[in-house]
């Protein structure tokens, strides 16, 4: 039996709101004790079998990622599990819940199969898969929920690709509620969002691009919560980013559907003014959107409508990026950003760090239905130390990833990740 004890540390418990200083003690990979006493810490020091000094950085749950694109299989010169996982680990990241968009999509239990053997034999970090809602992605014929989940799957979904066919979703849905499976859908109307590079308005006209209005993604939530109505099922949206769709999700909630919303750290941190220039890298999907749409949206996530940030990791090698906007691929890597740029947040008092970690890493685990992404008795230990104060300037070149298609290239930020423990077994030191 080893014990391993953290001590000196700042623990953030997302759960109870708070910051306590003491130690944690971690046992057959498990969270054994939280110590806050000096008496009770110094007696522990003895007996335990190893100890490390924390220094007074901030020890929390290990942060849980959903909607993680790897390239595995079909564009592995993107992203490979290794390097992702490895990414994953420098960011604190101990929980990546991985996109099914891959080439071929992930539509049977023999590719998802393959995916976790892949994952388990080459990523430091746990690795959970979701399976396609509908076969090869294409909205005209459902997968085998069944099947797949018995592979592993955690949740449905087409990523952005939305399902027009409303009966084809309206089936899919009432399959899901009779499993009990999570679908996450990419709220959007499809007809609007066609071929938008940005977000509507006066900079996109100025800039000559092609825009789309916010209010398809206040269109797609309203029909996919209609949807929900009907069938019960358990849903995910898996980026809200404006203001128009608030006020639905908001209803959502108060007549007591099962949904739950997640945002990107990047429409938390940047707003559509960030293109510049054409800058190919600020490119997502969404597209950034106005400073005001950001506020509501950092609002949201402190009163807790929105449950959920995730880095949505989008590898894109250079030649897809280094094209004219209109013509790009969108998307960005995140997974070993997300926390020093999620830290801005906490720096300039807009969110507390219980809050972070709460959308971080509470509500992933909560709407998974995993034990981790808390700091109690029992609990895995999956964890992430912190500086938060340590200041560095962002080299795309030294991430871990493969592709470096980053927004935060050379910007400023504060917060360095020291450890990162999956299980017990430290996976990452500084």
């Amino acid at each position: 039996m080893t014990q391993t004890l953290l001590l000196n540390a700042r623990l953030i418990d997302p759960e109870a709101d708070a910051i306590t200083e003491g130690a944690l003690l971690i046992e057959h990979g498990k969270i054994a004790e939280l110590l806050t006493q000096r008496t009770d810490i110094e007696a522990k020091k003895l007996s335990a079998d190893n100890f490390l000094d924390c220094g007074g950085a901030f020890l929390a749950p290990g942060i849980i990622d959903i909607g993680v694109k790897v390239g595995e299989p079909g564009e592995r010169h993107k992203e490979s599990f290794k390097t992702a996982g490895n990414a994953a680990a420098a960011g604190g990241v101990t929980t990546i819940v991985t996109r099914p968009d891959t080439n071929p999509a992930i539509d049977t239990p023999e590719t998802l199969e393959f995916i976790r053997r892949r994952a388990q034999e080459t990523a430091p970090v746990t690795v959970l898969p979701m399976a396609a809602l509908t076969k090869g992605r294409e909205g005209r014929e459902m997968t085998e929920f069944g099947f797949l989940m018995d592979a592993g799957a955690v949740g449905f979904t087409d990523c952005d690709r939305v399902v027009t066919d409303t009966k084809v979703l309206t089936r899919a849905m009432t399959y899901a509620r009779s499993l009990g499976a999570l679908v996450m859908g990419h709220p959007q109307e499809p007809g609007l969002s066609q071929g938008a590079a940005v977000t509507s308005g006066k900079f996109a006209t100025l800039r000559g691009l092609p825009g789309v209005s916010p209010m398809a993604e206040r269109m797609g939530l309203d029909r996919d919560i209609a949807l929900i109505e009907m069938t019960g099922v358990k849903y995910h949206a898996d980026q809200i980013t404006t203001a128009r769709a608030l006020p639905a999700l908001e209803r959502a909630k108060k007549n007591g559907f099962d949904v739950t919303a997640g945002t990107s750290m990047h429409h938390l941190t940047l707003n559509e003014l960030d293109v510049s220039d054409y800058r190919t890298f600020f490119k997502v999907k969404p597209p950034l959107r106005s400073e005001e749409d950001r506020q509501e949206v950092i609002e949201a996530i402190r009163t807790g409508l929105i449950d959920v940030i995730g880095s949505f990791h989008t590898p894109q090698d250079e030649e897809s990026k280094r094209l004219p906007y209109e013509e790009a691929a969108a998307g960005a890597v995140g997974l070993e950003t997300m926390l020093p740029v999620l830290l801005r947040l906490y720096h300039s008092g807009e969110l507390t760090l219980p809050t972070l970690f709460r959308a971080l890493s509470l509500n992933p685990a909560r709407r998974l239905g995993l034990p981790a992404g808390r700091l109690t008795k029992g609990a895995p230990a999956d964890l992430v130390l912190f500086d938060a104060d340590k200041p560095l300037i962002l080299d795309r070149f030294k991430l871990r990833s493969k592709s470096k298609n980053t927004p935060f290239d050379g910007a400023r930020l504060q917060g360095k990740v020291l450890g990162t423990w999956v299980a017990g077994t430290r996976v990452f030191e500084a």
